[in-house]
């Protein structure tokens, strides 16, 4: 194990597929001078410009340059920047890369990762802080993945690097400077669809990705304090979700909180209530419940920003609404 950062788990993750594979390359604005984050720095130097490609600024032509590339046999990894600018680039992703396989019968597959930085950090404002992974979810078609952890951040982009489906890679910027341990093997790789179970509890779930698992984590701990224990999932990808785990711990505790970033409105955690109430509804003993943003544009002021988060006291207070209210 290796104590690194977010980005630096994903900066190696990249550089060992590389290695690994001579097929995979990335193509993106800025990355001959290690990118916008630093999250490509060293590896223009180690493995020259026609494999750290810098494209000019144009997003539809870079994703769909590397659309072909992939159909031709190639793995390409896109970097967009921020997930704002990608939508630039929505028909050649949608319309293109998630429907090839199925139109084409199976005789072509995409082997595409679309790196898409999200979430609110450091007055970014309104068309660079955007959470927009409930959209991709809604595709068919595509993978999407949301890392909470530096381990997480290189076995998920390592997974992505190796799948034969476009996948959509979601990396919270507010997360670039976390550190935590990584496993040094090779080819540790983080399967899509199964979820990490960061605490365990019987009183309520608390299911949540990305940035808002850390949040979600400081209210686990305030409401084990006060003597109410909770299972937390950290789901990792959105599309494949973990449904079998959430379901199960929904029959052990009753309860279930969703706990994202993006708006609350048509928000991925609006599916996973859903499927809950279906599936689980002799289980519930309180209705299940969701928290994000309001449907709001990012505000550039920090105090306007701060307003639009979800807070681990707004977690840790749902939870005790629930768990404290009239059973069923």
């Amino acid at each position: 194990m290796s104590e690194l950062t977010y980005l630096e788990a994903g900066r190696l993750a990249l550089a060992e597929e590389m290695r690994r594979d001579p097929l995979v390359w990335v193509v993106g604005e800025d990355l001959g001078r290690g990118g916008v984050f630093g999250q490509y720095r060293g590896l223009a130097a180690e493995f020259g410009p026609d494999r750290i490609s810098d494209a000019p600024i144009s997003e539809a032509a870079i994703l769909g340059a590397a659309v072909g590339a992939a159909m031709m046999g190639t793995r390409p990894v896109v970097e967009m920047r921020f997930s704002d600018f990608a939508l630039c680039a929505m028909d050649e992703l949608v319309n293109q890369a998630a429907k090839a396989r199925f139109m084409f019968g199976g005789q072509t597959r995409v082997p595409l990762v679309v790196r898409e930085p999200i979430g609110m950090w450091r007055s970014s404002a309104a068309q660079h802080s955007q959470s927009l992974e409930a959209w991709y979810a809604h595709v068919p078609g595509l993978v999407v993945a949301c890392p909470a952890t530096p381990a997480c951040n290189k076995g998920l982009l390592k997974a992505a690097i190796r799948c034969d489906d476009p996948v959509v890679y979601m990396e919270h910027k507010g997360l670039w400077p976390m550190e935590g341990e990584v496993p040094d093997d090779p080819d540790f790789t983080v399967p899509f669809g199964e979820a990490r179970l960061v605490a365990e509890g019987g009183e309520a779930t608390i299911v949540a990705w990305s940035a808002a698992v850390h949040v979600a984590a400081d209210a686990a701990q305030t409401l084990a304090a006060d003597g109410i224990w909770v299972d937390l999932i950290d789901l990792r990808t959105l599309w494949p979700w973990d449904e079998s785990t959430v379901r199960r711990s929904v029959r052990k505790t009753g309860r279930l909180l969703v706990a994202h970033e993006a708006v609350t409105v048509a928000g991925f955690g609006a599916e996973i209530v859903a499927t809950i109430a279906e599936a689980e509804a002799a289980s519930l003993r309180a209705p299940p419940r969701r928290l994000g943003s309001p449907r709001a544009p990012v505000a550039y002021a920090p105090t306007a920003e701060a307003a639009l988060h979800v807070t681990a006291e707004m977690i840790a207070g749902a939870v005790r609404e629930m768990v404290q209210g009239a059973p069923r």
